[in-house]
């Protein structure tokens, strides 16, 4: 694996905004977007080999040109020659592998790398009970992004998903962090950002318990059953749906002066670091084999940037998503042209799945099982 050494150049690439690529700490210009798409799709797929048929695919879209592998070919020749240029050991970095190409950098050479690295030291400390130190590594985690990622690449399928995927990683450490903050003592200081965060999530239920809690811990007893009244509201307005019970239980707490501190693992339930039921998900296809589900989720749809690709014309092009949510996996529809039915029943909104339903997408029906056999995450 290419490091920096002694003599060495540092190499340093970053897609959590635009596409960037620094070596010791100067940027290098990328010109073009699909040079920069190449570059992220490999950043992504990072020590992994990445098919040029994929890569194509990506960059080019549904309709790639007939000159499209030269094309590519051009622009990993041109990728090495800006490494070479730096001082960067080009082969070593950017190598070709069986069909395709593989990007051997470190997770500390990229920005998304040390995002999840600081996001996972932050859920262990915050499952520890050190919520000074998860607070810290969340702070360092959201230090990494840049703005939008993959910033002027979104026409394209493979950055749309990617973007919108991150984007909710980086809710769940934001919401940890401040989580964190509640539990260090500092629920004051965050109220502020809570009351503009739930503004933006109407019916994120965990935003608004925490909005309860700091306002609560502040002395805010009448302002922080405000907010679950404001949440019914939505809730009804938005979803047609009550509280979930754990919103109920709290708002009750709080009513009688009887709140209950904030669990570690409760406090440190990130996309990632999600209960072992949740790392135990999985969808059959018909008859066929298991696919699990990752912590990012799964994209259902007919083209060949989605997760699960259907051969089925009644499926739309991004049609459903599998998806972590604090509360459990659920699936939405992503303005499908024939909906997304959970047990032949049309959904409206996020719906929760529990081990044995059968989603159906088109004609096309996939079960979910989960298991719970596995000790909690440590």
């Amino acid at each position: 694996m290419a490091t920096a050494g002694p003599d060495r150049p540092s190499l340093d690439v970053r897609i959590l905004g635009p596409v960037r690529l620094l070596v010791d700490g100067i940027p290098i210009v990328l010109s073009g977007a699909k040079p920069r798409a190449l570059l992220a799709i490999l950043v992504v797929n990072r020590r992994q080999g990445v098919p040029k048929t994929a890569l194509i695919d990506a960059i080019w879209g549904d309709d790639p040109t007939p000159r499209a592998m030269d094309g590519l070919y051009a622009y990993v020749s041109n990728l090495r020659t800006v490494l070479r240029g730096a001082g960067i050991p080009d082969r070593d970095v950017l190598r070709t592998v069986d069909a395709g190409y593989l990007l051997d950098i470190t997770d500390d050479q990229c920005d998304v790398g040390r995002f999840e690295a600081a996001r996972t030291r932050g859920a262990a400390a915050a499952r520890a009970g050190d919520s000074r130190t998860a607070a810290a590594c969340f702070a360092e985690a959201l230090g990494q992004w840049g703005g939008t990622p993959v910033t002027g690449l979104h026409e394209l399928g493979f950055a749309a998903n990617f973007a919108t995927d991150m984007t909710e990683r980086r809710h769940h450490v934001l919401v940890d962090r401040i989580a964190a903050d509640i539990a260090d003592g500092r629920a004051s200081a965050v109220t502020g950002e809570l009351t503009a965060l739930t503004a933006e999530r109407t019916v994120d239920e965990r935003v608004w318990r925490l909005r309860a809690r700091a306002l609560y811990a502040s002395g805010r007893q009448a302002d922080a059953l405000n907010a679950f009244r404001e949440l019914r509201r939505n809730l009804v307005e938005e979803l047609g749906a009550d509280p979930q019970p754990e919103t109920a239980e709290l708002e009750e707490a709080i009513r009688n002066h009887r709140l209950p501190p904030e669990s570690p693992s409760a406090r440190g339930a990130t996309t990632r670091d999600v209960p072992s039921i949740r790392r135990r998900a999985w969808l059959c296809v018909g008859d066929g084999d298991r696919i699990p589900v990752p912590p990012s989720g799964l994209r259902i749809g007919r083209e060949p940037d989605n997760d699960i690709v259907l051969d089925d014309a009644r499926v739309s092009r991004k049609h459903a998503r599998i998806l972590h949510r604090d509360d459990g996996i659920f699936v939405r529809d992503r303005d499908s042209a024939n909906g997304v039915y959970v047990n032949e029943v049309p959904i409206r909104a996020d719906t929760p799945l529990t081990d044995g339903d059968v989603i159906r997408v088109g004609s096309t029906r996939l079960r979910y099982g989960a298991s719970e056999e596995t000790a909690p995450p440590s």
